[in-house]
């Protein structure tokens, strides 16, 4: 028994010396790919897993070209511990962030080790945080000079991260970590940007499209040079991944249909037939000679580089020369680098069933564009092609012009990202959501973005409301930007306009209020921000809603033109804030007669005793009008408010009704406002 015993130890130890020494002999690539399984529960991938940690970065990312499966020594550990918060060398090339990203989960369906998934969220982060504002993702961040900077398709770069974000925002189970809900709304955006990043850069050659090239500049979206053998061109080899990507889309839009048609085209106008590669070993070297020779049954392939102009292949030594055939260059770059691959096959192989299936599509989407809706007055829009219309600005596009009764756009649960306008000629729409929390529009346009001058605040809208007696109803509006200066989310330049169940997000200049004599209601409403979040010179009445400061500022910034009774007037609505957050104002007044009161209000202790800003306008204290009633909190202290505000009686705070605050107008009917209690 003691021999078998002894036997069976040994043979153990055979077999873990060798399943070892297979795995370390992997590269780190083929080890990310293995098959999910009991491996990633094994002590040598639990192993793997901790170099994993170690090599992440404090923001995020991982460093390329490392063999993550090579054990550590002692002082190789510390090295890396000293590096967590450097900020040089973290990229998503040659699969960096990426592999890890995946490893992690695959160890986490095995092992759910808390900090496998926490790794895996920074990761996330670090990839939503990397992109750019035009979509696309450079091969550094933080930045590094030179052309890493660019849009980098290089090497699927960009794809790899767009799988990640698309497998994330889909909900399959590729991914054994789930994200939050509000995480995977911005993974959403940040995938529609990204592909609205791609259908940008594929190039036009004469007016038609093409393919991409493996980097785009990141202002002009042209195609860009690399290293020095990497000039601008057309790419045999990174657009494939691209059009394959694009043709996993459910459902996708005409854009993308149009730009894998024209790719496809390409790429069978740019096959080159009747050759194939062969390779001899070189002498004293472990590398191989490449040679291209004549063989009428060889398979298509493509060049990796093709000129902009013609589509002819070109090739390039060191000193970035272009050849027309690699026996022009050095040995060192004909047989260090990939000139010639077959990969575009797999596109042409699926082409074709992809395009039955799109057809049928393509046509309800045509028929639905070029007719009216089922219900000129009851309009659906749905993302995912079961409604009317797939995005709402169609819906509105579709809508008749001062309807004589009210056109209902009911808008099903899912992440729009477009700039919604209601013009002035279409009044009387209700924009009405599935749900608050999930139908959400969102844009990212911001003041520097739009570069317009010194009034390029008034365009970074998300949704810009012209159109009077609106209702918007049940749903989302985001500017998803950041905290990059004026950036509104929601812009209401019309009267009587009932913004009511819905969350208004962003950071400085939020909501905007627009239009003298304006007068708009918003009820059960959580709006956040920074800076004057709520600003402009309409009367409005905010009633039972949430006001959210995201950091020490000011809430409003009212307008209010001289002589008009009422400015922004709160009622029964509670002031929050994020954590820390400890010295907000009331309100400044953007114009002197600035009129703002809240009344029954919950304060939090982040509101400051004095209340209230005169930003630097010492004439705006005997001309504004700020104002409390009766409200609470730790952030209500009357007593330290600035002199120059006010206090109300119950006799003053009894005019604060909606009909006074709202009017009367006799060409408003009742059913209107009545919305507003559904």
């Amino acid at each position: 028994m003691n021999t078998i015993k002894k036997i069976l130890g040994v043979l153990f130890i055979l077999i873990t010396i060798h399943t070892s020494a297979q795995v370390h002999d992997k590269s780190w690539r083929s080890i990310t790919e293995n098959k999910e399984g009991e491996w990633f529960a094994s002590d040598e991938a639990k192993a793997i897993a901790e170099n994993v940690l170690l090599y992440q970065r404090n923001i995020g990312g991982w460093p390329k070209n490392i063999q993550m499966q090579m054990p550590l020594s002692s002082a190789e550990k510390q090295q890396l511990i000293a590096l967590k918060s450097d900020l040089h060398d973290i990229t998503t090339d040659n699969g960096a962030t990426y592999q890890e990203m995946v490893f992690l989960s695959k160890m986490y369906r095995q092992v759910p080790d808390e900090r496998y998934k926490k790794a895996f969220l920074l990761g996330l982060d670090y990839i939503l945080e990397a992109q750019y504002d035009n979509g696309g993702w450079p091969q550094f961040y933080p930045l590094k000079k030179g052309y890493y900077t660019h849009i980098t398709y290089n090497d699927d770069s960009m794809v790899n991260i767009l799988d990640v974000l698309k497998e994330i925002k889909d909900k399959t189970d590729y991914f054994s970590i789930k994200p939050s809900n509000e995480t995977i709304q911005k993974v959403q955006l940040a995938f529609d940007k990204g592909i609205d990043c791609i259908l940008k850069t594929q190039y036009k050659q004469n007016g038609v499209l093409t393919v991409w090239c493996a980097q785009h500049d990141e202002n002009t979206l042209l195609p860009a040079k690399a290293r020095a053998y990497e000039l601008p061109s057309l790419s045999g080899q990174e657009s494939v991944n691209i059009v394959l990507l694009l043709m996993s889309i459910e459902n996708p839009s005409k854009e993308i249909v149009n730009a894998v048609d024209h790719a496809v085209i390409w790429l069978e106008k740019t096959k080159i037939t009747g050759y194939r590669e062969d390779r001899f070993p070189i002498e004293n070297s472990t590398k191989k000679e490449k040679v291209l020779v004549k063989d009428p049954n060889a398979d298509p392939m493509w060049a990796r580089f093709m000129n902009l102009e013609d589509n002819t292949p070109f090739f390039c030594d060191r000193d970035g020369i272009k050849k027309a055939s690699y026996a022009e260059i050095g040995q060192e770059r004909r047989v260090g680098y990939a000139w010639y691959n077959d990969r575009a096959k797999k596109v042409l192989k699926e082409y074709p069933s992809w395009k039955k299936k799109t057809e049928t599509l393509t046509e309800k989407v045509i028929q639905k564009t070029n007719s009216a809706p089922k219900d000129e007055f009851n309009i659906v829009v749905d993302k995912n092609g079961s409604g009317d219309f797939t995005s709402i600005q169609e819906a509105i596009n579709a809508s008749k012009a001062f309807p004589s009764e009210r056109i209902t756009i009911f808008i099903k649960n899912g992440t729009y990202y477009e700039k919604v306008k209601i013009p002035s000629w279409n009044p009387q729409i209700s924009l009405i959501g599935e749900s608050r929390e999930k139908t959400i529009i969102t844009y990212d346009d911001y003041f520097n973005k739009i570069n317009l001058g010194r009034n390029s605040t008034f365009y970074t809208y998300t949704v810009l409301v012209e159109g009077n007696d609106c209702i918007v109803k049940n749903l989302t509006i985001q500017n998803s930007s950041g905290p990059v200066g004026q950036a509104v989310a929601l812009n209401v330049n019309a009267n009587r306009v009932i913004i009511s169940n819905c969350s208004l997000l962003g950071n400085q200049d939020t909501l905007y209020i627009s239009g003298e004599g304006a007068k708009n209601y918003f009820k059960d409403c959580y709006i956040e921000g920074t800076t004057d979040f709520i600003f402009g010179e309409a009367t409005a009445l905010f009633e039972n809603c949430i006001i959210h400061n995201k950091s020490n500022s000011y809430i409003t910034a009212a307008s209010t033109p001289k002589d008009t009774e009422f400015g922004y007037v709160f009622k029964n609505c509670t002031l929050t804030a994020d954590e820390g957050i400890n010295e907000v104002y009331l309100g400044r007044p953007w114009r002197i007669y600035a009129k703002t009161v809240y009344i029954n209000c919950k304060m939090g202790k982040h509101i400051k005793p004095e209340g209230w800003d005169n930003w630097s306008k010492s004439d705006a204290e005997k001309t504004a009008f700020y104002a409390e009633y009766n409200c609470s909190g730790e952030g209500f202290q009357p007593e330290k408010r600035v002199s120059w505000s006010h206090q109300l009686k119950k006799s003053e705070a009894k005019k604060y009704t909606s009909k006074n605050i709202l009017g009367e107008d006799l060409n408003l009917s009742s059913q209107v406002w009545n919305q507003k209690k559904q």
